[in-house]
């Protein structure tokens, strides 16, 4: 008799849909990030005191590419989903406050 699998096929299937999941969920954001870094003013990045817009711009495509070569899983992948995140929750909001936006995503 074949010694037994400890993992069913099942459980790698599962596992592997739900990694597939964040994977994708991880590269969507840094597109969103990528797509509202580029279609922000230039002036509103100075005077909201942040980086300058192709300083965010070359960052958040820098983040994108990252993962999608090396994957979200690893140093660089991290470095990426962090870096994206900086832009959503703390760039994001400073422009559209400067822009007359408010606190609305």
């Amino acid at each position: 008799m074949p010694p037994r699998d400890p993992y069913p096929g099942t459980v790698d299937n599962l596992t592997e849909l739900l990694l597939r999941a964040v994977s994708i969920g991880v590269l969507i954001v840094e597109a969103w990030a990528v797509v509202d870094s580029v279609r922000r003013p230039t002036a509103t990045y100075v005077a909201a005191g942040k980086l300058t817009k192709p300083a965010w711009v070359g960052i958040t495509v820098l983040a994108l590419v990252t993962n999608l070569y090396f994957g979200i899983f690893g140093l660089f992948g991290l470095a990426g989903i962090i870096a994206s995140v900086v832009y959503l929750v703390d760039v994001r909001p400073a422009i559209k406050e400067v822009q007359g936006g408010g606190d609305r995503w």
